[in-house]
C-alpha cells in the first residue's frame, strides 16, 4: 500500500535515483536543481518533441485504430506514479513507449543504461495500469539519431519495482543518502555545486581531496541602479532604464545576475516578473546604501533544511559552539589583514608583536567563552584593539594628508570619509550574503549569535562575521589605497559624512572587484571567487545543520 504522506513519484525521478540516490532525494524531496549543458540541451529537445504535437491517448482505442500521441500523462495511484511520456506508439490496445534522450547511443550491452531502462519500464507499467498491452520500448537517442529497443522482461520490471519502493521509502524516512563514492558521475553532474559530493566526504574525515567543484556561470553582472528617478522596464530581451521617461541605459537581460536598487528606484512590474522567471534576485537599498530588502522567486521548498535551522537555534549549546568558531575565524582573518597591510609609522612596516599577541589571546578566549554574552565581549574587545590601529593599514597619502584619517570608528552619522565607507561595505556584504542563505533554503533572519530583532537577518550577520575584514574592510583599503576614492567623492552636512553617487559607483567597482577576486580555499584547496564562496559557505552550514557534516567549518585565511 502506498505511504499516504508520499506524494505520486515522478517518472523521470526514478532515473535520477537509480543513477544516484542522493540527487534524486534532492531534487524531488528538497526541490535543488540547478542547470548544466546537458540540462539545457535536454529541455530544448523535449520542448521541440512537446511542440510537434500529436493526437491525444484514446481510452478505448479500435483494434485496428493507429496510436501516435506525444506529451501524454499519465498517473496510477496503485503504482504511485506520475509521469508525461514523450511519444506513445501502437495499433489498438498494444503499444510501445518512445522516449527521446538528448546524447547519442552508449556503447554498453543492451545500448541504454539502467536508470534510462528503469524509467521506459516505468513508463510502461503505466500504459498497462491504464489498460494497453506494453511488452517493450524504445529509446531515441538525437545525438546519433536512432532508436535502441527496451524489451520488458522479469529482470527489468523487478528492478523498476525496486526503485518505486525504495524511492518512496527513502522519501518518508527524511534522510538524505550519502554521496557517491569519488564517482566518476559527479563532475558531469548539474547538482554537484548544491550537493558538495568530495567536501561533504573530505569534512567528515575521508581521505580523498575534493576535486575544484564546478563553478557556477559567473558572466552575469550586478545591475545597480542609483537614481531616485529611475524606472526599469522590459523591453524583449533587454532591461531598459528611464529616467524621467528617457531613456538612458540598457542591459541584456541574460547578461544581469542580480538587480540593486537605491532609494526610489524602481522596476515595472513584467521586469520584476522577468528577474522572478530566471531567478535573478532583486535587492532594496535606501539611497545612502542601508539594507532594506530583497525580492526572490518563490523560493526554495527545502522545509528540511529550515527545520534543522529552527531546531539548532533553540539549542543554546549548539547556537554557542556556532558563534565562538564565527568570532575566531573573524578575529583570525583581522589579524592577517592587519599583518598584510601594515604600514605603521617612521618605516615600521611590520604589525607590533604586543597586538598580534592578543589577538591571538582574543581567539582562544572567543573559542573558550562559556556564554554567549561572554563571546560579545571578547569580540568587542578585539575589535576595539584592530579599529584603533585600522589606520595604520592606509597610505599616509592617499587623497592628501589628512583627506582619510582614522582614529575610531563613529556611526550615526558617520563622522569622517572612511567611517562612511565601512558601513556602506558592511551593508553590501550582508544582501550578498542574504542572497546566497536565501538560495540555499536557509532562513537568512533566524541565526545563532546575532540577537533575534524585527526585520534584521541575524543569520547572514552571523555568516557575515568572518567575511567583514576580508572583503568589506579590505574592499575599503583598496578603494583609498589605490587612490580610487578621492575628497571630491564625499559630501559632509550636520556633522556627518557620506559618499556621493560619483563615490558610491567608484567603492562599488571596487567592492564589486573584491567578490570577483579569487582565492584559494583553505581546506579544499580549490581556487574559488568570493561571491561564489558564499554560497557554498551557506551549503555547508546547512549541511552541518542537517547532521551531514560534524562541524561548520569558517573560512580563514593565513
Amino acid at each position: 500500500m502506498m505511504n499516504e504522506i508520499v506524494p505520486h513519484i515522478p517518472v523521470r525521478m526514478l532515473s535520477e535515483y537509480v543513477y544516484c540516490p542522493r540527487v534524486a532525494y534532492m531534487m524531488w524531496v528538497q526541490g535543488e536543481f540547478a542547470d548544466n549543458s546537458f540540462t539545457v540541451e535536454g529541455r530544448a529537445k523535449h520542448k521541440a518533441v512537446d511542440a510537434e504535437g500529436g493526437k491525444p491517448l484514446p481510452e478505448a482505442p479500435a483494434e485496428d485504430e493507429v496510436l501516435h500521441s506525444r506529451s501524454v500523462s499519465l498517473g496510477s495511484e496503485k503504482l504511485g506514479l506520475v509521469g508525461k511520456l514523450d511519444l506513445v506508439e501502437g495499433e489498438g490496445k498494444r503499444v510501445t513507449p518512445i522516449d527521446y534522450k538528448r546524447g547519442k547511443r552508449p556503447h554498453v550491452p543492451g545500448g541504454v543504461y539502467d536508470p534510462e531502462r528503469v524509467q521506459l519500464c516505468a513508463q510502461g507499467l503505466l500504459l498497462r495500469e491504464h489498460g494497453f498491452e506494453c511488452d517493450e520500448g524504445v529509446i531515441y537517442f538525437a545525438g546519433s539519431r536512432g532508436r535502441v529497443r527496451v524489451p520488458f522482461d522479469d529482470e527489468l520490471e523487478g528492478k523498476t519495482h525496486a526503485a518505486i519502493r525504495d524511492m518512496r521509502d527513502l522519501a518518508a524516512g527524511g534522510c538524505i543518502p550519502a554521496p557517491l563514492e569519488d564517482s566518476p558521475k559527479c563532475p558531469r553532474c548539474s547538482l554537484i555545486g548544491i550537493c558538495l559530493p568530495d567536501e561533504v566526504r573530505f569534512l567528515n574525515r575521508s581521505p580523498v581531496e575534493p576535486r575544484p567543484i564546478v563553478p557556477m556561470d559567473e558572466n552575469g553582472l550586478p545591475l545597480y541602479i542609483q537614481s531616485p528617478r529611475a524606472y526599469v522596464r522590459k523591453d524583449g530581451e533587454r532591461f531598459r532604464i528611464e529616467v524621467e521617461k528617457e531613456k538612458v541605459a540598457e542591459a541584456r537581460i541574460g547578461e544581469v545576475s542580480q538587480v540593486v536598487l537605491f532609494g526610489n528606484s524602481a522596476l515595472t512590474t513584467g521586469a520584476l516578473h522577468e528577474c522572478f522567471r530566471r531567478e535573478i534576485p532583486v535587492s532594496y537599498l535606501t539611497y545612502g546604501g542601508w539594507f532594506v530588502g530583497h525580492a526572490m522567486s518563490a523560493g526554495k521548498r527545502n522545509v528540511e533544511t529550515r527545520t534543522a535551522q529552527y531546531g539548532t537555534s533553540f539549542d543554546p549549546a549548539k547556537c554557542l559552539a556556532l558563534a565562538r568558531r564565527w568570532v575566531a575565524a573573524k578575529i583570525v582573518n583581522c589579524r592577517t589583514l592587519l599583518r598584510r597591510n601594515w604600514r605603521g609609522g617612521e618605516g615600521d612596516e611590520k604589525a607590533p608583536p604586543d597586538l598580534l599577541f592578543a589577538m591571538q589571546a582574543d581567539i582562544r578566549n572567543a573559542m573558550k567563552a562559556d556564554s554567549i554574552e561572554a563571546l560579545l565581549g571578547v569580540e568587542g574587545a578585539s575589535a576595539g584593539r584592530y579599529f584603533k590601529v585600522f589606520g595604520s593599514m592606509l597610505k599616509s597619502d592617499a587623497g592628501g594628508s589628512s583627506a582619510f584619517d582614522f582614529e575610531s570608528r563613529n556611526r550615526r552619522p558617520p563622522k569622517d570619509p572612511v567611517n562612511a565607507m565601512l558601513p556602506f561595505a558592511y551593508s553590501m556584504l550582508v544582501r550578498e550574503l542574504v542572497m546566497a542563505l536565501s538560495a540555499v533554503g536557509l532562513d537568512p533572519y533566524r541565526g545563532f549569535y546575532h540577537q533575534q530583532r524585527f526585520g534584521r537577518p541575524s543569520l547572514a550577520l552571523d555568516m557575515m562575521e568572518p567575511f567583514r575584514p576580508l572583503v568589506a574592510d579590505s574592499a575599503v583599503l583598496m578603494a583609498i589605497n589605490n587612490g580610487e576614492l578621492r575628497p571630491g567623492d564625499f559630501m559632509r552636512a550636520a556633522g556627518g559624512c557620506s559618499m556621493n553617487e560619483t563615490g558610491r559607483k567608484k567603492f562599488i567597482a571596487a567592492f564589486e572587484r573584491r567578490l570577483g577576486q579569487e582565492v584559494t580555499h583553505p581546506i579544499f584547496r580549490y581556487r574559488i571567487s568570493y561571491r561564489r564562496l558564499f554560497e557554498v559557505q551557506a551549503r555547508l552550514l546547512a549541511r552541518h545543520l542537517c547532521g551531514e557534516i560534524p562541524a561548520y567549518p569558517n573560512f580563514v585565511t593565513r
